[in-house]
């Protein structure tokens, strides 16, 4: 009899955290998919490395006959996971603190899950093998753009080194360019070598696939290049899953979840816009894309490179230069692509010298104006959607408080809604104030809807140039569009307003941090941030380089077309125009910012000089949360070794998280502290038993969830 240790999804948290023991008539190497009964179901299950690998039943735990089942069938025409991956998995699942089967079941796509023996045959059925002949370059398509000097020295610099490499590269500098011109060289030279390309976001996926698919399908075939995200269908995900475990992609595109992507011949990682922190997951196993990316480099023996106008600190620093240089390689580009192209200019507005309640401040206006009679285009940056973010009463104080959230729901006019942005709870606007009847309630700040009205009223007397003719001699108003979460909910809509913007149809364009970072606007020449002040004075460390990172991100939608660039400009209204950050933001100085934070952050004690975890608890009360932190952090002491174990360990005290209640339920957090990665690893591992035991006693009661966050990125 072999008997298999097999990984199945067990709930969070489970005693049955590891691998499950089943029977098989044979020996199935680790890797094998198969299927599973586990209680009155049958699950998807993954063989896995056992450290016994001689097949003898007699080296394994002594288990009773009736509680050994035999697996109910082994999934067919499917090669085992590789190694690496499951190597990959096991480091995310103890580094990230979670239990091996969530992580390894939750990386597959679902409908391996759904699909019967017979169903899965059929579909394997559909793929096609790469054609031999379409692997050989065809010299009229292969011609890529010419590289500039500093591209070449950035690819030069890549072929010599193995990195880990961060690309330090201006927007508008061509990096993109970079990741076709390495990825073309790496499949060239390989007729077998697999590519993975990551963007931190979904809507840029499109245009990054619609590049990659110009460049790669008339080489590769048309199965080269697939993507992986999360707003493909599951059907959808499982084609591209089977055609990269298969070798027929050669490139994978997509978001934090391709990480996992199971592609024995990788040779290549890119990590575009790495600074993101959307690679950080939020949910479940609380990975970071990023950071997985440079593990799985190493184990698997590929090249790393990393992409970003304004790094992660963590990443600036890893890539410091000099005799105590960090561990990745810096490779710059610090200027844009064309002889005539710059860098926008940066306008500060003091808008203590504007007037009263002013929103758009006159100058700005005038230029925007100026754009509208020039055929420009202009981007109105801010970051909240809505109409706005609060309705209130000016004669008893009434606010639109969420009842289920400690938010405020947001004011949609558009539908005439007032919804909350963290539950989804949603009711009509009242046509009075429900504490006191008054029927003059209004709005108080702005959201793009309202700036989208309000720019619309400022610029009805400004005319589109192109639309004055004898027919219609008074013209056309400037034309304003707005793109965030609630214009593009519908499919398709998000392309279909980006086209516009691209068609030269839109004069302004107003939104969100959706279109402030990655994409390519070759018309747009003025870029405004309306109120970016609110970060200044956050008490989230990390808030300013998020600030920084955004404004300059958004800067670079600027000025990307070399005729044009010398104009363009980038306008902040701001309160507060001293302040250092914006100083560094006027003069594109990302080292001289980086260097002022890092050294705040080292005297500090900050990450990246220091290590953190947050545990987080959720429960009916407050009291409740932060009873059961409190409990687990007194449990500390009773730990075998304890002593040995906390030396450099920091344990705050529980408190309430700044969005302390969502959905009616209660929300509390501890923060861990290390100056040492490795410490922080062996307390987390060991604490965890005290953290199970403590759900269990009275301490955990009316307690919903808890969970680990390694490394987080909002505290």
């Amino acid at each position: 009899m072999n008997l298999l240790p097999v990984l199945v999804q067990t709930p969070v948290h489970s005693e049955l955290a590891g691998p499950l023991s089943y029977h098989a008539e044979h020996r199935l190497p680790a890797g094998t998919l198969v299927r599973v009964p586990l209680g009155r179901r049958e699950l998807l299950g993954v063989v896995w490395d056992s450290q016994d690998e001689s097949g003898d039943a007699s080296a394994a735990p002594a288990i009773a006959d009736d509680k050994l089942r035999p697996i109910a069938g082994a999934l067919g025409g499917i090669a085992p996971l590789p190694a690496a991956w499951r190597q990959l998995v096991t480091f995310c699942a103890s580094y990230y603190q979670r239990s091996l089967g969530e992580v390894a079941l939750a990386a597959l796509p679902p409908q391996l899950r759904e699909l019967t023996a017979s169903q899965l045959t059929r579909r394997l059925r559909r793929h096609t093998k790469i054609d031999g002949a379409a692997a050989a370059l065809s010299p009229a398509v292969s011609a890529a753009l010419a590289l500039s000097v500093e591209q070449r020295a950035a690819v030069a610099q890549f072929d010599l080194a193995q990195g880990p490499f961060l690309l330090f590269g201006a927007t508008g500098s061509g990096k993109t360019e970079v990741y076709l011109h390495l990825v073309q060289q790496l499949l060239a030279g390989d007729a077998t070598a697999q590519a993975l390309v990551m963007v931190p976001e979904i809507n840029l996926t499109p245009q990054l696939e619609a590049r990659f698919s110009a460049r790669f399908k008339p080489l590769f075939g048309d199965h080269a290049v697939v993507s992986l995200h999360s707003g493909m269908t599951p059907a959808q995900r499982l084609k591209s899953w089977l055609a990269a475990h298969g070798g027929t992609a050669r490139i994978v595109l997509g978001t934090r979840m391709a990480i996992f992507a199971s592609l024995p011949a990788l040779k290549l990682i890119v990590v575009d816009e790495e600074h993101d922190p959307s690679y950080k997951s939020q949910e479940g196993a609380r990975y970071s894309a990023r950071d997985l990316a440079v593990y799985r480099g190493r184990i698997e023996g590929a090249k790393v490179l990393l992409g970003s106008a304004t790094p992660s600190l963590e990443s600036w620093h890893h890539s410091r230069p000099g005799a105590d240089g960090g561990r990745y390689v810096r490779l710059s580009m610090p200027s844009r692509i064309g002889a005539d192209a710059a860098l926008p200019r940066v306008r500060r507005v003091d808008m203590n010298h504007q007037p009263a309640k002013c929103v758009i401040a006159p100058p700005l206006l005038e230029a925007i104006a100026q754009r509208v009679a020039r055929s420009e285009q202009s981007l109105v940056f801010l970051n909240r959607r809505g109409y706005a973010p609060v309705l209130h009463c000016p004669d008893c104080d009434w606010k639109s408080e969420c009842p289920h959230c400690s938010a405020y729901r947001v004011f949609h006019k558009i539908d005439r809604t007032l919804r909350c942005h963290h539950c989804g709870y949603s009711e009509r606007v009242p046509r009075a104030c429900p504490a006191c009847g008054n029927p003059d309630i209004a709005p108080m700040g702005r959201g793009t809807e309202r700036l989208e009205e309000h720019l619309a009223d400022l610029l009805a007397g400004v005319l589109r140039p192109d639309s004055i003719s004898a027919q219609w001699p008074q013209g056309e108003p400037a034309r304003i569009v707005r793109i965030d979460a609630d214009s593009t909910r519908l499919k398709g809509e998000l392309q279909a307003q980006l086209a516009r913007v691209h068609s030269g149809e839109v004069d302004v364009l107003v939104g969100t941090q959706m279109i402030a970072k990655g994409h390519d606007f070759r018309h747009i020449t003025l870029v405004a941030a309306v109120n970016p002040d609110g970060a200044l004075f956050s008490s989230d460390f990390r808030a300013s380089e998020r600030l920084f990172g955004l404004l300059m991100q958004a800067a670079g939608r600027a000025g990307r077309d070399a005729e044009v660039g010398a104009q363009s400009e980038m306008w902040l209204q701001t309160f507060h125009p001293a302040h250092p950050l914006f100083a560094a933001l006027k003069r594109h100085d990302y080292p001289a910012f980086a260097a002022a934070e890092l050294e705040q952050r080292r005297l500090a004690g900050l990450p990246p000089f220091s290590f953190q975890a947050l545990v987080r608890a959720e429960a009916r009360s407050q009291e409740v949360a932060q009873g059961f932190l409190a409990a687990a952090s007194g449990g500390v002491s009773a730990m075998p070794d304890a002593g040995p174990l906390t030396r450099l360990i920091t344990i705050y005290p529980a408190v309430p998280m700044s969005m302390q209640r969502i959905a009616n339920v209660e929300r509390a957090q501890m923060l861990i502290e290390s100056p040492s990665r490795a410490a922080l690893q062996n307390f987390l591992g060991a604490w965890q038993t005290v953290l199970q035991a403590t759900r269990k006693q009275p301490a955990g009661r009316g307690l919903i969830r808890w969970a680990i966050d390694v490394d987080p990125l909002a505290i």
